[in-house]
């Protein structure tokens, strides 16, 4: 049976399940990784470069979080998917849409990895905390900094409110997900000692395990291997549940 799919350039195509499922993958640049040994079918997804929000980024690389919400609601609806891998290269961006893919990834229910490569800055550190595993490479760093407004502010009270409750809704979010205490996550944030022109601190591998931010140092081998313990985690409940009925 086949159905409608509209593709990059709005054409409407007929295509069977199979070749939809390829459309996703070819139309957000995503791959299946299926061939390991456990027979694992594994969605990869790639957070680079800046967290594009509502209004176009400049010339820099982009994850565009209205193609991965989408994404991340076909991979919940999705039952030959197994689990997800979320390799993560940001320098941070648009704080309501980084907060929104980080929520959609946390709700999940698939198993799923995070990984960060190179870095994990600003409104990337939530969402490095968002998988139900996280890793951090030896080299790859972490900028936690309070939230940075571009352009004109208004100097008046409700502005500033605002941007506080924003400030309070990434640091509860990141301290629920992770082993770090919200008074630690603060401090942490507003250091003044460390950034000669900003607040905030610089966290490299291993520094982001130890005050509780992510739970291991690791690459790519020992995250696939943990997404497939708790893949496998995940099928043995299921059919432990079923013998129970």
């Amino acid at each position: 049976m086949s159905e409608n799919k509209k593709t990059n350039n709005n054409e409407v195509t007929s295509c069977t399940n199979e070749s939809c499922n390829n459309i996703v993958i070819e139309n957000f640049n995503q791959v299946y990784l299926n061939k390991n040994h456990k027979k694992n079918n594994v969605f990869l997804i790639n957070i680079f470069g800046e967290i594009e929000g509502h209004e176009p980024s400049s010339n820099m690389k982009s994850t565009k979080y209205e193609m991965l919400l989408p994404i991340l609601a076909y991979i919940e609806d999705n039952n030959d998917i197994d689990g997800v891998l979320v390799l993560i290269n940001t320098v941070g961006g648009d704080v309501e849409s980084g907060l929104a893919i980080a929520e959609m990834l946390a709700t999940c229910s698939k198993p799923k990895v995070c990984l960060v490569l190179g870095g994990g800055h600003s409104i990337g550190v939530p969402l490095a905390v968002s998988g139900d595993k996280t890793f951090i490479a030896p080299s790859a760093t972490m900028v936690v900094h309070p939230i940075r407004v571009n352009g004109t502010v208004l100097g008046v009270r409700q502005n500033f409110e605002y941007i506080e409750r924003m400030q309070d809704r990434i640091i509860e979010f990141t301290a629920n997900h992770s082993n770090i205490s919200k008074d630690n996550l603060k401090s942490i944030m507003f250091n003044t000692s460390e950034l000669t022109k900003d607040i905030g601190s610089v966290l490299i591998g291993q520094q982001a395990v130890e005050c509780g931010i992510i739970d291991e140092v690791g690459g790519i081998s020992e995250a696939m291997n943990c997404l497939y313990d708790l893949i496998n985690k995940q099928k043995n409940s299921k059919i432990d549940s079923y013998e129970h009925l």
